[in-house]
């Protein structure tokens, strides 16, 4: 246990730019009922969302163009840019969860920061089962636009910072090489993830460093649930973030 060697402090700090109750929400109910099952003195406090921070938004701006400059030259000015992230039930979006707003609000000022250079749309990947997910699917888009004519695309996992099977995988092999030959698309590309890129590891430093300042424990965001919550963890984990002293 961190209590036992000394540490007085923990900053959870999630990974996800953007808060989503299925994934910075759950790793945050998690911490709740270990802090619940195994109570100590130390003070918590929580970077639960980052999507509009402006190292993390340059650096996505940075790794797209670099990859725009890959296409042909002569098929440069005609790539459409499609964000891609991971898709969410839409009993989860009606329920309230920020996710799909912080997820534009990415795309946004990405955009804003290459001066709106190619069209674009938000799409979203990784949909299981058959109940109604956010849409359009990544898939299906790719197919719609290559019956469009558009023939040349750069796919850019907008809600990832590092590459794992959804990148490396479904983007890479599934989207950009196999449904790729299969609906003639001429060029596509994927834009490298963030990873170790420095740029971007000083956004997260200077993220930390700002959160250290601060006498809040958590974005006044986290305290507010969704409208339709109906879970007393969530309340409960809400309540004890709230109470930390960080000061």
């Amino acid at each position: 246990m961190c209590h036992r060697d000394g540490v007085s402090r923990a900053v959870a700090f999630t990974q996800y730019p953007q808060y989503s109750c299925s994934t910075t929400g759950s790793s945050v109910n998690a911490i709740f009922r270990h802090v619940t099952k195994h109570p100590s003195s130390m003070r918590w406090s929580l970077i639960d969302r980052w999507p509009t921070h402006p190292g993390l938004i340059k650096t996505f701006a940075s790794l797209i163009r670099e990859e725009l400059g890959n296409f042909p030259k002569d098929r440069q000015d005609d790539v459409v840019i499609l964000f891609s992230a991971h898709s969410l039930p839409m009993k989860r979006v009606n329920r309230g969860d920020t996710y799909p707003l912080e997820v534009s609000a990415t795309v946004q000022r990405v955009m804003e920061e290459l001066q709106f250079s190619h069209p674009y749309r938000l799409v979203w990947q990784s949909k299981v089962g058959p109940l109604p997910w956010l849409g359009p699917q990544t898939e299906d888009a790719i197919k719609g636009l290559s019956k469009l004519g558009q023939k040349n695309l750069l796919l850019v996992p907008i809600a990832f910072t590092s590459d794992h099977i959804e990148t490396l995988h479904e983007l890479d092999i599934e989207y950009g090489h196999d449904l790729a030959k299969k609906c003639g698309i001429e060029n596509i590309r994927r834009c490298q993830s963030l990873n170790d890129h420095p740029a971007f590891i000083q956004a997260i430093a200077d993220i930390v460093c700002d959160h250290l300042k601060s006498p809040l424990p958590c974005s006044t965001q986290f305290l507010l649930r969704c409208p339709m919550c109906d879970s007393q963890v969530c309340a409960s984990s809400r309540d004890f973030f709230k109470s930390q002293i960080v000061t």
